[in-house]
């Protein structure tokens, strides 16, 4: 009986999704709603969200017509023949149905909106010294080489680096479809334990450096008055103070009203400074509301640290014995250099599907 109730169930979800997504499209051909970029952005965004679950439906429905036409066989045929390949069908059938309603239970999970959006990740070492900054120089690279992988392009928009090489922080945007809601899982604090380069002992040290990701607010998100910013101009700088370039292409810029201060010096144009900077502005801004959303939701699941509490140790890099240990879900890999070139897939699609177990007890209850 339960069995026959979840499928109802689906399929009311599913059926209401199917007419959602039917409505969206005939919006999307109103010349009213295409002469509205804004809206037709977002109807575009909701429609191509919404195919996949619709796809899956349609799906559902045939598996579910065959199977019944399989089960009335079964029960009316007489021929042992015809019977026997009923039934191999039924077999083959119901697994399959299984599968699908897995599938399909996820998709129909709430997405976070944000998802999709490119992400903004800052790096900053921590206790450690010179090592935390070394340290933070190796992150950046895991995830630059990762990002690499991905098709993905990376823009640094600013950085302080370290005494003994690395960064001592560093701020960079990362544009792909769906960045955020892959690399959210990275924010927190990031420890290290190994013999450190500066280190004549050969004693081990620990060391940390947290990383915080964000996703990149668009103009629809937030609205920014040029009344209320203060932009300051000055030469870039490079290590140790040296000048870079004789022109005033660097860009700070100060928000008035939270005090919020974005500097830019990565690219030779102010321009391009300060398009970036503005990007970065938007985007702190949209994280003091977004911080509100992320407190609700860890308090329900462990798997998201991208919360306000950035102080929680997230992931232990062991060099001694090559190992990395995810705290969030007790996951200890020994590929600790696969790891530190860019392969972080495997942890990531384990820390999705602990996420999507959590909210699928949400959703479901189950």
């Amino acid at each position: 009986m339960h069995k026959n109730l979840r499928v109802v169930e689906i399929l009311d979800k599913l059926e209401v999704i199917k007419n959602r997504w039917e409505e969206i499209g005939e919006q999307m051909n109103d010349p009213e709603v295409m002469s509205d970029v804004k809206r037709f952005v977002k109807l575009n965004k909701d429609y191509k969200e919404l195919e996949p679950v619709v796809n899956a439906y349609k799906e559902y429905k045939t598996l579910l017509s065959n199977i019944d036409e399989a089960k009335e066989l079964l029960e009316t045929e007489k021929d042992p023949e015809y019977r026997e390949m009923a039934k191999e069908e039924l077999e083959e059938l119901l697994p399959k149905k299984e599968k699908l309603e897995e599938e399909i239970r996820i998709l129909l999970i709430p997405k976070d909106p944000q998802d999709s959006k490119n992400a903004v990740m800052e790096i900053r070492a921590g206790t450690g010294g010179d090592e935390a900054s070394i340290f933070a120089g190796d992150l950046f690279r895991m995830y630059q080489k990762f990002c690499e992988r991905k098709n993905w392009k990376v823009e640094v928009v600013e950085m302080n680096e370290g005494t003994a090489g690395g960064f001592k922080e560093i701020v960079f945007n990362v544009i792909g479809d769906g960045a955020y809601g892959i690399l959210k899982f990275e924010s927190g604090v990031h420890r290290v334990q190994r013999v450190p380069k500066t280190e004549t002992q050969g004693r081990i040290h620990t060391s940390a450096a947290s990383v915080v990701v964000l996703p990149e607010a668009d103009e629809f998100d937030v609205e920014l008055h040029e009344k209320d910013i203060r932009k300051d101009t000055y030469c870039s700088s490079g290590p140790g103070g040296q000048s870079v370039n004789t022109t005033y292409s660097a860009v700070r810029l100060t928000h008035i009203p939270t005090g919020i201060v974005v500097t830019c010096q990565d690219e030779k144009s102010q321009i391009k400074n300060l398009a970036k900077a503005m990007k970065v502005l938007r985007t702190r801004l949209y994280e003091q509301e977004y911080n509100k959303y992320l407190e609700e939701v860890s308090s329900k699941r462990k798997t998201m640290v991208s919360t306000g509490d950035r102080s929680a140790k997230i992931r232990t890099y062991n060099w001694p014995q090559g190992r990395v240990t995810d705290h969030r879900i007790n996951l200890t890999l020994y590929n600790l250099q696969s790891i530190i070139d860019g392969d972080l897939q495997e942890l990531i699609e384990k820390l999705q599907m602990a996420e999507n177990a959590e909210r699928l007890k949400e959703e479901f209850g189950e």
